[in-house]
């Protein structure tokens, strides 16, 4: 009875940090780019800054009048922002906090989360599918061809960390993480960032939602509450990305007083790893398609197999 009780507890933990660190990072980036523009952004929503903005565009989403186009296949249309949203909520109960912490610890956490992360892509393609609409098809049609270049990368990337800590598990690895790793997985770590960017749809990735060619891409046919899920999905997807960085490159909950402290450290981890999202959204244009799919086969994919050749020569020599 009290491993159901303890399971429950860290489980209510883990929904409580899905729903509360996305809309933290979603005010952070509404501040963090307005005055890397020269503005003050919002200001009126909450006594501080407008620190109840996301709060109320929440609000004022649920109001909205829930529209299903004519055309569109009703039933793929209106559970695409669910598939969309839930995997990032699946991946968060695997990714530890601290020595202890976590939702559920898996022997093949790091597989299990990069399974769930790749279902979450799908959401954009079925709402792109589904909506009836040549804006939201092609965007759709932008996802799968994003996710075939990206998830290679990611995925070697993720399985170079996993073959020097010797573990699928991802508490295992950030027990096994050690400094010197930051130099030894340096390529590794640059690439599942990147690559991590282009999995969940971010500037300058965000082809797919191009409003200046393709109105917003898979999402243009929604509104209202089914809108404002896509769009946590989103910040769910910086958050989840961030913390498997996190995680897999700068050591998890390790630093003083690890111990009391750890979740500390992963928290404050994942809110700076968040914040370097956020600013390579204002420091750089959004690629072309043919650049973005250059740069995934030509680019990311040798410098992924070049980590894995490094860590494979490593392994064996230690």
């Amino acid at each position: 009875m009290t491993d159901w009780v303890d399971l429950g507890v860290r489980l209510a933990l883990v929904l409580a940090a899905f729903l509360v660190v996305p809309l933290l990072v979603g005010q952070v980036e509404h501040k963090a780019m307005a005055h890397m523009q020269g503005r003050v952004g919002p200001m009126y929503a909450g006594a501080f800054h407008g620190w109840a903005q996301l709060v109320a565009d929440g609000v004022k989403f649920v109001q909205k009048e829930d529209v299903v186009p004519a055309a569109a296949d009703r039933t793929v249309f209106k559970i695409a922002p669910a598939v969309a949203l839930l995997p990032y909520l699946v991946a968060l109960l695997v990714i530890p906090v601290g020595p202890g912490l976590v939702g559920q610890d898996l022997g093949v956490g790091l597989f299990f989360v990069l399974a769930v992360m790749g279902v979450g892509v799908i959401g954009s393609l079925m709402g792109g599918w589904s909506s009836a609409n040549k804006f939201s098809l092609l965007g759709g049609i932008r996802v799968a061809a994003q996710l075939m270049a990206y998830e290679l990368p990611f995925v070697l990337a993720a399985a170079s960390v996993a073959m020097a800590a010797g573990t699928l598990s991802l508490t295992g690895i950030v027990q096994a993480w050690e400094p010197w790793w930051l130099l030894w997985q340096g390529i590794a770590a640059v690439v599942f960032f990147v690559a991590g960017l282009a999995e969940v749809q971010r500037p300058p990735f965000d082809m797919p939602v191009a409003d200046a060619e393709i109105v917003f891409g898979p999402y243009t046919e929604y509104g209202g509450l089914r809108f404002a899920l896509f769009i946590l999905a989103e910040y769910a997807g910086i958050v989840v990305l961030s913390a498997l960085t996190t995680v897999l490159f700068l050591g998890g909950w390790h630093g003083p007083w690890e111990d009391q402290l750890g979740w500390l450290w992963t928290l404050l981890k994942v809110l700076a790893v968040s914040f370097v999202v956020i600013w390579v959204r204002v420091a750089y244009p959004r690629l072309r398609e043919d650049q973005l799919q250059r740069f995934a086969w030509q680019g990311l994919v040798p410098l992924a197999l070049l980590q894995l050749a490094i860590t494979a020569v490593g392994v064996v020599a230690w």
